[in-house]
């Protein structure tokens, strides 16, 4: 059976701890079963008992902003590595449609590179986090975008504050983003139905 991918837009602002990065969270909070992004705008503080990435834990790396987009992702079905590969996939969907929305709403094209799973402006400023893990049941990520670099400890850049995207740009940029990766998941779907074995 073929499993799309559902996206939700969550009206309300959270904040982000870590906690939502656990299996079920999107069905037990917004009651979409299955394979799902949910995204949300709000701060972000992950303790280090939260962190799942051990190099983070390790350096006492500290993962906080004032103001963030947030995404969580489950699907049902990959492997971890298959997982991180959908991370990267969405890294790279980020950098194109942050870039289309930026260019459309200012007339410049701004400078983004991806380097792994995280987006950066200009080379050194970072403008996101990512992480994706394992639970029992499914592949969870958590990708976040400054919305302001304020009070970030690491040289950062945010949609709002450094890229010069509206207020109300921000939830079009969401939904934007979650489309694309929902497109993407029900292509490699089919792609996978449409193929006879060989060999």
């Amino acid at each position: 059976m073929m499993m799309m991918m559902k996206h939700h837009w969550v009206e309300h602002t959270l904040a982000y701890t870590g906690e939502a990065l656990s299996n079920h969270w999107i069905y037990k909070n917004f009651g979409h079963l299955g394979s799902a992004v949910v995204a949300f705008r709000g701060p972000c503080q992950v303790d280090l008992e939260r962190m799942v990435d051990l190099e983070d834990v390790l350096n006492n790396d500290a993962i906080y902003s004032t103001d963030m987009l947030h995404f969580i992702i489950e699907v049902f079905g990959p492997t971890l590595p298959e997982g991180v590969l959908l991370q990267r996939l969405f890294s790279a969907i980020a950098q194109q449609k942050i870039a289309e929305h930026v260019l459309a709403t200012t007339g410049k094209a701004p400078t983004l590179e991806r380097r792994g799973d995280d987006v950066f402006v200009n080379q050194v400023k970072k403008l996101s986090v990512s992480i994706c893990t394992l639970s029992p049941t499914s592949i969870l990520i958590h990708a976040g975008f400054n919305v302001t670099s304020h009070a970030v400890p690491v040289e950062a850049a945010g949609l709002v504050s450094d890229l010069g995207l509206s207020e109300a740009d921000v939830p079009a940029l969401a939904l934007s983003m979650m489309r694309t990766l929902a497109d993407e998941w029900r292509d490699v779907q089919l792609a996978c139905c449409k193929v006879k074995a060989v060999g």
